[in-house]
């Protein structure tokens, strides 16, 4: 080759590196630009929201236990399995349970029962009673009467005697007319002591029909006393019947079982642990918020929640509670730093978020990250 030829080919080099160069400055300014964008979003992302890492999904853990003592007959549920609110989960032998239930009601009927008989009495009572009452009462004002009668009679009879006697003496009426004064006195007090005899009679009679009817009140303590029993039973049958009911025991909420602890055949005793449920519906997360952060957060405001066990999924939520202390404060070793040596610690508020389910897929334990909106940013 000529040296004419070789200095004509080096200008075509020196352009081509000239090209790289400024395609590399290309690329290292996109490039730049791109970090500059992420840095501002990272930036503009932490200036309006507050930011928590390390939360777990909660829900409501509902721990089902047995009010009575039996063995089980029937568990027709198992962990995993969906159930419906009032869905029957555990059946409680109540065989011996229903025989008590019975014998109470027949015991409910038989007092039921002597009621009617001593109402029927005591209404047989009343009315014999009251009609003998009302006629010797009748009676001993008719006596009253006849001896007010015969006692005006036996005193006028007597006065006229004695009247006759001075006039005998004084020899102003005949024998014969003094005679007929005193047998007309004789029967006077032969009346009288008749007719207070009849009083006597009639108010005897009359005390004696009071008495009959006395015999209400001991029929009336007796139907109290009956009533009383009456209601110690039923309360006894309520009772019974609220232990039938608790061996048949079931969903307090529709959700999921979670875990059972007992099995068919097995005795278990009043308390006793038999399995744990929560309701799918009813979702929320415990964050720990600093308290240099706390003031950004609101109560309603909006939370973008991610899951881990979801990458690229994002769930709705809201704040619904912050908490009114620290959490150290309810730590069972408190720090009460006797020595005076001092180091300042972050403390954290708990906040509630409440997070919308979605199929089912959030589960109480799930770690998630909040990011929760700061208003006005």
């Amino acid at each position: 080759m000529s040296e004419t030829e070789a200095g004509t080919a080096k200008p075509p080099r020196g352009r081509g590196l000239l090209a790289s160069r400024r395609a590399r400055f290309g690329i290292m300014g996109f490039m730049a630009v791109i970090i500059l964008i992420a840095i501002i979003s990272w930036l503009y992302a932490r200036y309006s929201h507050v930011y928590v890492q390390d939360s777990r999904l909660s829900a409501t853990m509902v721990t089902i236990s047995s009010r009575v003592p039996g063995w089980v007959t029937s568990f027709p549920v198992g962990e995993g399995q969906q159930v419906e609110e009032d869905a029957l989960l555990i059946d409680i032998d109540s065989r011996e349970a229903r025989l008590q239930l019975a014998e109470l009601d027949a015991r409910l009927q038989s007092l039921a029962a002597e009621q009617a008989s001593l109402r029927a009495q005591r209404e047989l009572v009343d009315r014999r009673t009251a009609s003998n009452f009302d006629m010797f009462q009748s009676r001993l004002a008719e006596a009253r009467a006849r001896f007010e009668s015969a006692k005006s009679d036996f005193e006028q009879a007597r006065n006229d005697f004695d009247r006759a006697e001075k006039l005998l003496e004084e020899k102003v009426i005949s024998r014969q007319r003094w005679e007929n004064d005193r047998n007309r006195l004789r029967k006077a007090d032969q009346e009288f002591q008749r007719a207070r005899a009849n009083v006597d009679t009639a108010a005897a009679a009359l005390e004696e029909a009071r008495a009959e009817r006395l015999e209400l009140e001991v029929l009336e303590q007796r139907l109290m006393m009956m009533a009383a029993e009456k209601t110690r039973v039923e309360a006894q049958r309520d009772r019974q019947s609220l232990d039938v009911a608790d061996r048949a025991i079931r969903s307090p909420l529709p959700g999921v079982i979670d875990e059972t602890f007992i099995d068919v055949g097995e005795y278990v005793r009043p308390g006793q642990r038999l399995l744990m449920i929560h309701d799918p519906r009813k979702v929320w997360v415990i964050a720990n918020v600093k308290e240099t952060e706390i003031r950004h957060v609101k109560l309603g405001a909006h939370v973008d929640v991610t899951v881990d066990a979801y990458p690229g999924e994002k769930f709705d939520g809201k704040v619904s509670r912050i908490g009114n202390a620290a959490t150290s404060q309810f730590a069972l070793l408190p720090n009460p730093n006797p020595s005076g040596n001092f180091t300042k610690i972050t403390q954290r508020i708990e906040v509630k978020v409440d997070v919308e389910q979605r199929d089912n897929m959030l589960r109480p334990g799930m770690m998630v990250e909040l990011a929760i909106d700061i208003p006005g940013r």
